[in-house]
C-alpha cells in the first residue's frame, strides 16, 4: 500500500486577488481621464507638443478646465453657466490656497498660484470666451497655463 497524496493547490484566492487587482487598474485609469471631458473637440496644430510627464511635473499642480464650443466650462462633466464657472474658479483656487496652507508653504507676496491650468477649448470656441476665462483665472492668483491641442502629424 502507498500512500503517496498528491496536492492539489486550491486556486480560488489567488483568482480572486487577481480579479480585484485588475477591478482596482481598471478605476485608476477611469478616473484619470475623468478630467478629459469628450464633446470637446481639441484644435489641431502642428507645434502642438505633449505634457511634460517627467518626474518633477507629475507631482506639479495641474487643473483641467474644458471649455465646450459655446465658451462655457465643463467641470465634472457638467456645463456651467458663466457665473458659475466664475464661482468654480474661486473655489478651485480657494482649494489650492489651502492645501498650501496644510501642507506649510507660503505663497510669494505677489500670491501666485503654483498650479498650471490646462485649457482644452474646442476648436470652434470664440477667443472673447477663454479670454474672459483666462482674466478670471489670473484674478484669482493663477499665472501659468497650458493649451491643449492635438498634434497635426
Amino acid at each position: 500500500m502507498s500512500s503517496e497524496m498528491s496536492a492539489e493547490p486550491n486556486l480560488t484566492p489567488l483568482l480572486d486577488v487577481v480579479f480585484q487587482l485588475i477591478t482596482f487598474f481598471m478605476l485608476v485609469i477611469n478616473f484619470g481621464d475623468q478630467n478629459y471631458d469628450q464633446r470637446v473637440r481639441l484644435p489641431i496644430a502642428g507645434s502642438a507638443q505633449p505634457l511634460d510627464d517627467s518626474a518633477q511635473a507629475v507631482n506639479e499642480d495641474r487643473l483641467v478646465l474644458n471649455v465646450d464650443r459655446q465658451g462655457h466650462l465643463i467641470m465634472t462633466g457638467v456645463v456651467l453657466s458663466q457665473q458659475k464657472a466664475i464661482e468654480e474658479i474661486k473655489h478651485q483656487a480657494k482649494l489650492v490656497k489651502m492645501n498650501l496652507e496644510s501642507a506649510g508653504i507660503k505663497l510669494n507676496a505677489t500670491k501666485d498660484l503654483p498650479t498650471t491650468i490646462i485649457l482644452r477649448a474646442d476648436r470652434d470656441t470664440d477667443f472673447s470666451s477663454l479670454y474672459r476665462l483666462i482674466t478670471e483665472c489670473q484674478a484669482n492668483g493663477f499665472r501659468k497655463f497650458a493649451l491643449k491641442a492635438m498634434n497635426a502629424g
